[in-house]
């Protein structure tokens, strides 16, 4: 059973930058695709960025393009969301998700995830 633990999330003023943290165990599988989502109140769970494990493949939705970094450490077991230039509109529950089926990674499907941490809060003030 993969577990997933998130870390790193704030308050930060638009234009600043935030790390997030998941540290992960429990894995069963040589490649995960991992990835970060979010969700705003009212709003559907959308996906971040993924990252395949071991290979190393990402992908982002376009609205963080060029502004979020997804990497993992795999000596820690830890993957990681960069966010720079951070805008009012990422305000929201960021989660950390994993499935072993990678095939599908590069959708950012909420759906097709398994496995998921409890989250962690961005708050972007303008």
């Amino acid at each position: 059973q993969v577990q997933l633990v998130e870390s790193g999330g704030g308050s930060v003023q638009a234009g600043g930058s935030l790390r997030l943290s998941c540290a992960a165990s429990g894995y069963t599988y040589s490649t995960y695709c991992m990835g970060w989502f979010r969700q705003a109140p009212g709003k559907e769970r959308e996906g971040v960025a993924a990252i395949i494990t071991g290979g190393g493949s990402t992908y982002y939705t376009d609205s963080v393009k060029g502004r979020f970094t997804i990497s993992q450490d795999n000596a820690k077991n830890t993957l990681y969301l960069q966010m720079d230039n951070l805008k009012p509109e990422d305000t929201a529950m960021y989660y950390c998700a994993a499935d072993p089926v990678t095939g599908y990674c590069y959708t950012l499907n909420f759906q097709l995830f398994d496995y998921w941490g409890q989250g962690t809060q961005v708050t972007v003030s303008s």
